[in-house]
């Protein structure tokens, strides 16, 4: 690998801070410019069909511009009661600490393993789409929904998400979407490391305090 591939693999990876065993996913929103590389590179990883995706771009106020003074903070903006302008934010499975996908899982198809990464077990789920409801980040999908048949028999097949590369961490890589996020929009590390990045880069987190407490438990403290 020549110095300047080195050079450019280091850019891309800086938002993997830490891999493993408690390890976070979350986003920087404010360094989200929605250019769907994380998206790609989930599918390229996990071959992940066309009509599927385990990670997705939601973009607010597409083309409109913040109030003065609060571009490129739309957290601030929100905490002010100010327009925020256009806003991506990457969603995904954030491996919630209070997982409500979890707590309404009728089968525990769904579950936190040792890791606390939150599993499928695919010979358990029933398509219920229990989760989906539950879920106010819609990481649950299901690829194989049948349209007519889960309106008669209540099964949209089984449910997939994102793994958050579980089996990356565990030989040392990033999760696909953060390793090669261009803007390193999307940070993983313990808790306490996502709350120090995010300081340093002098950025709040965008969902407000009850979307905090599903995602990180009693941790989110850390970040206020």
């Amino acid at each position: 690998m020549s110095s300047n591939q080195q050079s450019q693999r280091e850019v891309l990876s800086q938002g993997v801070i830490s891999t493993g065993e408690g390890a976070r996913i979350f986003p920087d929103v404010e360094a989200c410019i929605d250019c769907g590389g994380c998206v790609v590179a989930c599918k390229r990883t996990w071959d992940i069909g066309p009509e599927e995706q385990r990670i997705s771009i939601s973009t607010m106020f597409e083309g409109e511009q913040a109030d003065e003074g609060y571009n490129a903070n739309s957290s601030k903006a929100l905490d002010d009661g100010a327009f925020p302008g256009e806003t991506a934010i990457p969603m995904q499975c954030y491996h919630c600490e209070n997982a409500p996908c979890v707590s309404v899982c009728p089968t525990d198809a769904l579950q936190k393993n040792d890791d606390d990464f939150v599993q499928v077990s695919e010979d358990l789920c029933v398509g219920c789409q229990y989760c989906l409801s539950a879920c106010p980040f819609g990481a649950p999908q299901f690829p194989d929904e049948d349209d007519g048949g889960n309106a008669v028999v209540g099964t949209g097949g089984i449910m997939d998400k994102c793994t958050m590369c579980e089996e990356r961490q565990n030989v040392g890589k990033g999760p696909a979407c953060a390793e090669e996020c261009a803007t390193d929009a999307i940070l993983v590390g313990q808790p306490g490391q996502i709350a120090d990045e995010l300081d340093k880069r002098d950025r709040d987190p965008f969902f407000n305090d009850e979307a905090m407490e599903v995602i990180f438990g009693e941790d989110a403290e850390v970040f206020n």
